[in-house]
């Protein structure tokens, strides 16, 4: 019985450890890539400041539009992406290919509240700005996305168009 006691409360303690972690990165909080790890993904790999190529402002508003909902990047170039929500609801972007932002639009749906942060997503507060630093090193089309539900559902999209370059000007990551 001790040890089952001993065992529940080491357990519960943990839970709220880990709780307290994913509230941290809940909606609202900022997407840094520099607060990551690098992950390699199928439509890029996050970055550090010293990587950034150009900066690119993408604004957002509760009309559920990104301005502008259409970027061309060279394939190996590496973006700080400036998300600024000039609207009165949370808003996000998430990158990505279209299957995951599909799926995760259909988690989003199912669980609202969901928490999530990963280096490829921009949680942004009505009136703030977030950003993401992103090399794209995969040619073709990288999706993006706010998956709060129902925008997605009304058409809160847009695309970047990757243009593949030669093997020796693109940066290996």
């Amino acid at each position: 019985m001790f040890k089952l006691l001993i065992r529940n409360t080491l357990l519960l303690g943990a839970l709220t450890g880990l709780s307290a972690a994913v509230m941290a990165h809940g909606p609202g909080s900022g997407g840094h890539a520099h607060d990551f790890p690098p992950e390699q993904t199928d439509w890029g790999i996050n970055a550090g400041e010293e990587d950034v190529d150009r900066e690119v402002v993408i604004r957002m508003d509760d009309d559920m539009r990104f301005y502008p909902d259409h970027l061309t990047v060279s394939e190996g170039e590496t973006l700080r992406l400036v998300i600024h929500n000039d609207g009165q609801l949370l808003h996000e972007l998430v990158l990505g290919n279209q299957a995951e932002l599909d799926e995760h639009a259909e988690l989003m749906e199912q669980f609202p509240d969901m928490e999530h942060d990963a280096p490829y997503m921009a949680h942004v507060d009505p009136g703030e700005s977030a950003s993401i630093i992103w090399t794209f090193n995969r040619g073709g089309r990288v999706d993006f996305a706010c998956l709060l539900p129902g925008h997605y559902q009304a058409g809160m999209v847009g695309y970047i168009d990757v243009e593949p370059t030669t093997a020796d000007h693109h940066k290996h990551h």
